[in-house]
């Protein structure tokens, strides 16, 4: 009864069986024989939190202990739980076997005996299995893994950027987005998942990437929309457009190009490694809300000149049915 096992913990007296089932698993991690071979100062630590553990986890015994407790010490009680005798024992009866395998009314050493004094519902923590009521071994497990989610700008997409997630003990995690990654992709990043004694399982960061006012992705390859005058459209020309390495490239518009025609430029688009994709720029023909006189002028003669065309002459044949 010497033992307080809520100081044991790190926890309060009042605290909800979720926050010693946490703070268990925290201390269990942190003292595991596993992870801290020969060192006899974090063997006793971690049997005396898998002793506190043990008490507290169970609401009977969790009870009991808080009445002793409260009465100074002086009761005594018949411990519940696997292997239950019916005759009173001690605290440190209970005890006393957890660890080495001998008598009192308490559990069995088998039922935190995978691996070393570990609860079946924490088993697989460190990589150890329970089941029938009995111990057994199995080969070291890696670690679970963990998730994340982050939101970069298209041009991180596009280039490839580093972001940090912090911890919630202030521990920042690099994570590097590599070049052309997609909206939706994740990124693993090694060892930073859950502790197993076969190693960390991995983190898995979901990436969101922002809408771009200009860009839009398709696959590998960039749509953007190009306004034109009508001239450039009707008489043809070079027009430079922008790319997304900064610079800036000379398209040729073909005399005639309609509204909404695609043009191609080879090798503008999302770069890889092995492939890069293409500049895709679709014409918009730009319609002027102001003519000057010149210009009105110019636009009445271009009419004139065309009254004879109908470029509608075939729009009856296709609204058929």
């Amino acid at each position: 009864m010497g033992k307080d096992f809520y100081k044991i913990l790190g926890v309060a007296k009042d605290a909800s069986d979720a926050d010693i089932k946490k703070a268990y698993r925290k201390l269990a991690r942190q003292h595991h024989p596993d992870t801290n071979s020969g060192n006899a100062e974090s063997e006793k630590k971690f049997k005396d939190i898998s002793e506190a553990y043990s008490v507290l986890s169970d609401p009977d015994e969790r009870q009991q202990y808080d009445a002793i407790r409260a009465m100074g010490g002086g009761a005594r009680f018949a411990p519940g739980g696997a292997g239950g005798g019916a005759g009173a024992a001690g605290f440190e009866d209970l005890f006393g076997g957890l660890f080495t395998g001998g008598g009192g009314g308490g559990r069995q050493p088998g039922g935190y005996g995978a691996p070393g004094g570990i609860p079946p519902e924490f088993a697989d923590l460190f990589g150890g299995g329970y089941g029938g009521g009995q111990p057994f071994q199995r080969g070291p497990q890696k670690g679970a893994d963990r998730t994340a989610s982050t939101t970069i700008s298209f041009a991180g997409s596009i280039r490839g950027t580093t972001i940090g997630l912090r911890e919630p003990d202030g521990e920042v995690i690099d994570v590097r987005i590599p070049a052309g990654i997609k909206d939706g992709q994740k990124v693993r990043v090694r060892g930073k998942g859950q502790y197993g004694p076969a190693g960390n399982g991995d983190l898995m960061v979901a990436v969101s990437v922002k809408p771009h006012p200009f860009y839009v992705r398709d696959g590998e390859n960039l749509r953007i929309h190009v306004p034109v005058s009508f001239a450039e459209a009707a008489l043809g020309g070079d027009i430079e457009v922008p790319t997304i390495d900064g610079d800036k490239v000379k398209v040729r518009v073909p005399a005639g190009t309609p509204s909404g025609r695609t043009l191609r430029v080879k090798d503008r688009g999302v770069k890889h490694a092995s492939s890069t994709g293409d500049l895709l720029v679709t014409i918009d023909v730009a319609v002027p809300r102001r003519l000057s006189k010149e210009a009105e002028e110019a636009v009445k003669a271009f009419a004139a000149a065309t009254a004879g065309e109908d470029i509608r002459a075939d729009l009856a044949a296709k609204a058929r049915l």
